[in-house]
C-alpha cells in the first residue's frame, strides 16, 4: 500500500491550500485517515482525522480553520487549509488505517512520503 500526497508548496499568510493524499495498492477497506504534520525541531504532531463513516476530529491549533474530508471511491484523503499562517510550516504526512484483504484481522497503518508546506510572513 501506497499513501501519496499532493498540493504542498508556498504560500502567503493568510492564504489557503488543499493537500490530497490517496492510497493504492492491494486495498480491501480504509478506516480511519487524518493527517500529521512535523515542524522543523520539532516533533511529528497530529492534526486531524476522518473515519470512514466521516466523522472528524481536530487539533486545538487547526480547528475552524483546517477541514479534513474524504473520498472512499478514490480512497482519497483531503486537507483543505484556510487563514494559514506561519506557524503552519511544516512538512505534512497523510496516515491511513488499512485492511488489505477481508480476512486481515487488524488494519495496518501506513504514511506517506510528506509534502511541504510554507507559509511566509
Amino acid at each position: 500500500v501506497q499513501l501519496v500526497e499532493s498540493g504542498g508548496g508556498l504560500v502567503q499568510a493568510g492564504g489557503s491550500l488543499r493537500l490530497s493524499c490517496a492510497a493504492s495498492g492491494s486495498i480491501f477497506s480504509i478506516s480511519a485517515m487524518g493527517w500529521y504534520r512535523q515542524a522543523p525541531g520539532k516533533q511529528r504532531e497530529w492534526v486531524t482525522t476522518i473515519t470512514s463513516g466521516g466523522s472528524t476530529n481536530y487539533a486545538d491549533s487547526v480547528k475552524g480553520r483546517f477541514t479534513v474530508s474524504r473520498d472512499n471511491t478514490k480512497n482519497t484523503v483531503y486537507l483543505q487549509m484556510n487563514s494559514l499562517n506561519p506557524e503552519d510550516t511544516a512538512v505534512y504526512y497523510c496516515n491511513a488505517d488499512v485492511k488489505s484483504t477481508r480476512v486481515q484481522f487488524k488494519p495496518r497503518n501506513y504514511w506517506g512520503q510528506g509534502t511541504q508546506v510554507t507559509v511566509s510572513s
